[in-house]
């Protein structure tokens, strides 16, 4: 789980963010100066590089990289640009993300059982008709290949890349193993490569960081990796949450025109996400929002 250092005063989740973050995501953010690190709207780019064609011809994006999806320009000296939000804040619009989170260490884990998948929760947002952003880590895609597939080719989801191993970009962040430079680039590249490899072809260009943690020198390291950094302004608190009411509570009263709302698929870590859904969906459409994927906020 991760969550913005302006909101932490303002929620409640706080308590519980240094147990989450181990099996779930983090809740940190940016170190100061983050605004003026914030990209400005680019032309659509895939994010991913592409491959020569024959005879003169206009080259191909890469296999599971959308060639129209919009991104930010970089930021300054060439930094992975960041969003959290979209500028336009008056169309009645939102995007629920949801991060599929799976560390590289936990696979006995799940022989043993243990459920980091969600299939009610995506079969809910099939029902219920929501576009969502998926950000997944190539480990459960790894897991569960079928699933990541079946998101992949689904129009109404996007999957966007949250590293292969769920290790830290920055330290510190909440206990997680950290990476360096050459080993979170190669990371970013390994989860592309898992979501190829699981059949997915709705992958976008954007990347949540683990724990919600970076820097400067995160960004730095990311920059040739073409993608934009994705963080949220709403924090669901759906992290080890037992009641589901509680949770679309948070997310009603913190959602406002253009909000990114940070949500997770893990069974073992979120169970009561998918029922409070069911709660916040219809809620938000009574009020007049339209639920959108994240490409569609960026690209306004």
């Amino acid at each position: 789980m991760t969550i913005s250092v302006r909101k932490v005063a303002a929620t409640a989740v706080t308590a519980v963010l240094g147990a989450a973050l181990a099996g779930c995501g983090g809740g940190a953010a940016p170190d100061t100066g983050r605004e003026a690190r914030l990209g400005t709207p680019a032309a659509s780019a895939s994010g991913a590089p592409t491959a020569p064609a024959p005879n003169g011809a206009p080259p191909s994006p890469q296999a599971g990289a959308p060639a129209k999806a919009p991104t930010l320009a970089p930021g300054p000296n060439g930094l992975t640009p960041v969003f959290e939000r979209a500028a336009q804040r008056t169309d009645k619009t939102v995007a629920l993300t949801f991060d599929a989170d799976m560390t590289s260490d936990q696979g006995p884990r799940a022989a043993d059982g243990e459920h980091f998948d969600n299939p009610q929760l995506i079969s809910t947002l099939r029902t219920l008709k929501v576009p969502s952003t998926i950000f997944m880590t190539g480990r459960w895609a790894e897991e569960y290949p079928d699933q990541a597939k079946s998101i992949g080719t689904d129009p109404n989801f996007e999957i966007a890349n949250h590293s292969y191993s769920h290790h830290a970009f920055k330290s510190p962040c909440y206990g997680l193993p950290a990476l360096d430079a050459a080993a979170a680039r190669a990371d970013v590249d390994r989860a592309f490569a898992a979501f190829r490899q699981a059949g997915a072809v709705n992958t976008v260009p954007y990347f949540r960081f683990p724990g919600g943690c970076y820097d400067d020198q995160a960004l730095r390291a990311l920059s040739t990796a073409k993608v934009t950094a994705v963080q949220w302004d709403v924090v669901s608190g759906d992290a080890f949450a037992k009641d589901p009411d509680a949770v679309a509570e948070q997310v009603l009263t913190g959602v406002k025109p253009g909000s990114v709302v940070v949500m997770h698929c893990t069974r073992s870590a979120a169970p009561v996400t998918e029922v409070a859904i069911r709660k916040i969906v219809p809620e938000l459409r009574k009020r007049g929002y339209r639920f959108v994927k994240v490409s569609e906020l960026i690209g306004k």
